[in-house]
């Protein structure tokens, strides 16, 4: 791996709720090199966007330290973490819902320049809101057109201006395309795959679609119920996927071929145990066909299983 410019450690979010601690995310661990994407996949309610929401302050974390560019921001003061701040930003899921629909195309891609005071003088926002704009591909007519005049792609396509107008090192996209139609999925996609070459970005890329990841990532985190239970290279984990969870999120993409149409798949069977005061051993055991007493009685650790290969699961250990 690259130089790391993020790096996290065992990092936690519980949330109080009436009935106890719901563990969005539990004791996540990972780093990820400068230049370089990490795909976060899994079900929805799996802790994802919590975990991108954490990275970024948006969440005080429960336990746990993430480091960037060296330097710890837990438990850093709003004062000291506003200076790392413009250089950590995000891509909403939903165009529509993360834009002010009172703010024209300008005014949402200016707002983050002017809220961090990095430009002079009026014309110079003026000149860096147009280079953006021709830099995600917004036509300059666009400049005083509102959200809702726009279709999906054009909003999406705003929120990662906003996103990048302040030149950040580091941006979490989550679920960037997952609201778009199929064939607008493709053109931001190939976008953000530009843009990361461009400017240098380093990804983290949540998603619930694999087939989606595959394409953009460097290294894939497959969570379930707030846990990592599988990290490797994005080619490995298609290659040789180790944990249940992995193999039935494989099998679940959709095959474009007719003749497919009576290929048998393990489908999973059980229900989805509860994220509230999680019982001990392994969250996916009562999914898992290949479950035992040793799974639930006890927390699986993540053990590498080949160079760079990680998964928490028994029965992988045992292979």
């Amino acid at each position: 791996m690259s130089d790391p410019i993020l790096e996290v450690q065992g990092l936690k979010k519980y949330f109080r709720t009436s009935a106890g601690a719901l563990h969005a995310v539990d004791d996540v661990s990972f780093s990820i090199g400068r230049g370089q994407t990490m795909g976060v996949v899994g079900e929805s309610g799996c802790g994802k966007s919590t975990l991108g929401r954490t990275i970024l302050q948006l969440h005080e974390p429960s336990g746990g330290k993430i480091f960037f560019s060296g330097r710890e921001v837990t438990g850093m003061s709003r004062r000291a973490f506003r200076e790392v701040r413009p250089k950590m930003q995000m891509i909403f899921q939903d165009p529509y819902s993360s834009l002010n629909g009172r703010m024209t195309v300008s005014q949402l891609i200016a707002e983050p320049l002017i809220v961090n005071k990095v430009c002079r003088s009026r014309t110079e926002i003026d000149e860096r809101v147009e280079e953006m704009m021709d830099t995600v591909g917004l036509a300059k007519r666009l400049a005083l057109s509102y959200p809702h005049e726009l279709d999906g792609g054009r909003r999406q396509r705003i929120g990662i201006a906003r996103a990048l107008i302040l030149k950040p090192e580091f941006v979490v996209c989550d679920e960037p395309v997952s609201a778009l139609d199929v064939s607008i999925q493709a053109q931001i996609l190939n976008l953000l795959m530009d843009l990361q070459d461009r400017m240098g970005l380093t990804y983290l890329f949540i998603t619930h679609d694999l087939s989606v990841v595959k394409h953009i990532s460097d290294e894939i985190m497959v969570m379930y119920l707030g846990k990592c239970v599988e990290k490797a290279p994005a080619g490995e984990i298609f290659r040789n996927p180790l944990h249940p969870y992995t193999k039935a999120l494989l099998a679940a993409i959709p095959i474009p071929d007719i003749s497919s149409k009576h290929k048998h798949r393990d489908l999973l069977q059980g229900e989805v145990a509860s994220p509230v005061n999680p019982k001990p051993g392994c969250r996916f055991a009562a999914r898992c066909p290949m479950a035992s007493e040793r799974c639930r009685s006890g927390e699986i650790p993540l053990t590498e299983q080949a160079p760079g290969h990680f998964t928490a699961c028994l029965k992988a250990s045992l292979s």
